[in-house]
């Protein structure tokens, strides 16, 4: 890194990158933090660490990490159930777990994660958020659970209808959305500023020039926000419900950081990224994150993709962000407190409807329909359920569906001379194809001679060797000439 930053051109792109990331993140770390259900500084104090601390770590040169909006929903459940002070204390033990399987090397597994369960997982985390920050746009309380939310829609529009100031804070989140999404379509001149810190100010803006009555963000400052957990606090994690929380956070966590490693890969011609060390310095970031009492940290696509994008190319440009955010939470955090929350909460709809693949999932089931059954059904199962529970069930179909589409067995039958028939089974024969397998075995004459050829399998399970000799031994009458096995030349 410090050869290339001899260079001047290196150097001024990447400071000019930082400062890009850094108006990308600023909106989005007090975002989540409020959307998470914990003071807005601590989503900057993630970011901060984020930049300072795993900026300077191994991994990926170029990937930016921070709060992100794909934990909001664990966060949030974590701090309603458990409080916000175990939320240090389930964040520093995710690190910690983190730092033990990037040194035990289980960083490139994770990469082996079905990308139908991430997505859907994605997708799942994206409807949560999208229901409850249609009613944070509103200023109005959010019920509790993903069918509550879906049900209280009605009341939800009812309320804008009727109440001036929740329609108030409803266009205001609605104008945000609307900013975001013409964004990318303006002149490259303006361009310049980020989408997000652009709707964020211009509806900042506007509550301020037409002075509107809409909730605003509270400060309590840097330092006030800070709580290191106690013993208390890690006595709550003895429960299984916490351990519960403590394995969502790092697979989670872990799986978003290496598949944004993979993403960012592919958009430069940089070093590749070493995922067990980048699990590590995600191990470290979300360790020092817990200690201080802060929200957990991920590697951030939206913050890695304008880090690229903006022309960086050490990990300078990432190291400075967190400088930034460090600087505007000390001096300028007053600033925070104008920000009306219909507004971060419009931010937040739109990056969770960037969560929820819409486009993709037609084409998807046209091509791959279980890819994209395993998709809606994780996704649903989190919406209904919780993101734990939907993301094993997703797993679960998915090696369901993979030890299905391995189990290929194929059964022909051939008539010789005299009458002999001789049944070849070909492929893997494992308990999920055996009960179809023994119905066509069984269907077979009882009277003539049979010749059962399994020496083209290329796996036997247990329960199918089994259950083919017992039906070999069983088939004939007994005035006829017993079924002949061949057997597998596997073990």
């Amino acid at each position: 890194m410090f050869s290339l930053l001899k260079d001047q051109r290196v150097l001024r792109r990447d400071i000019l990158a930082s400062l890009v990331v850094f108006l990308v993140a600023l909106p989005l770390c007090v975002g989540v933090a409020v959307a998470s259900g914990v003071p807005a500084e601590l989503g900057l104090v993630t970011g901060i660490v984020g930049g300072l601390v795993v900026g300077f770590l191994p991994g990926s040169s170029l990937q930016v990490s921070g709060p992100a909006a794909g934990l909001t929903v664990l966060v949030y459940e974590a701090v309603d159930e458990f409080g916000i002070g175990a939320l240090g204390a389930i964040v520093l033990v995710s690190g910690l777990l983190q730092l033990m399987l990037g040194a035990l090397g289980f960083g490139r597994w994770f990469r082996a994660i079905s990308v139908a369960v991430v997505q859907g997982m994605l997708a799942g985390i994206g409807l949560v958020l999208i229901l409850g920050q249609v009613y944070a746009m509103a200023d109005t309380a959010q019920p509790s659970g993903g069918l509550g939310k879906v049900t209280g829609l009605p009341g939800l529009i009812g309320e804008i209808f009727t109440n001036g100031t929740a329609l108030t804070a409803f266009l205001v989140g609605a104008g945000t959305v609307a900013v975001l999404v013409v964004w990318p379509r303006m002149p490259d001149r303006v361009r310049v500023v980020p989408g997000p810190l652009a709707a964020v100010a211009l509806a900042t803006g506007a509550t301020l020039l037409f002075d509107l009555p809409l909730a605003k963000v509270e400060v309590k400052g840097l330092l006030e926000s800070i709580r290191p957990p106690g013993f208390d606090d890690f006595g709550q994690l003895v429960g299984v419900a916490a351990l519960g929380t403590v394995l969502a956070f790092t697979l989670i966590a872990s799986a978003e950081s290496l598949f944004s490693a993979a993403a960012v890969d592919r958009m430069h011609d940089g070093p590749r990224t070493d995922y067990n060390k980048e699990l590590m310095a995600q191990g470290v970031g979300n360790t020092v994150c817990g200690a201080l009492g802060a929200l957990p940290m991920t590697a951030v696509i939206v913050r890695s993709a304008a880090n690229v994008q903006a022309g960086a190319r050490t990990p300078l440009s990432r190291i400075l962000h967190g400088l930034w955010l460090l600087l505007f939470a000390a001096l300028l955090p007053a600033a925070i407190g104008v920000i009306p929350l219909a507004a971060l909460a419009g931010v937040l709809v739109h990056a969770g409807c960037k969560l929820v693949p819409v486009r993709d999932l037609l084409p998807l089931y046209r091509d791959h329909r279980g890819e994209a059954v395993i998709l809606a059904i994780t996704a649903v199962a989190i919406l209904v359920t919780n993101l734990f529970e939907g993301v094993l069930l997703g797993l679960l179909l998915a090696v369901v569906k993979t030890a299905w589409e391995i189990s290929h067995l194929h059964l022909d039958i051939r008539e010789l001379t005299g009458g002999r028939l001789v049944v070849s089974i070909t492929g893997n024969a494992t308990f999920l194809r055996l009960p179809r397998t023994l119905e066509q075995l069984e269907s077979l004459p009882k009277d003539r001679p049979i010749e059962l050829d399994l020496s083209g399998l290329r796996h036997v399970d247990h329960a199918c060797r089994i259950a083919l000799e017992n039906w070999a031994l069983r088939h004939n009458d007994a005035e006829t000439e017993p079924v002949r096995m061949h057997p597998p030349n596997v073990t």
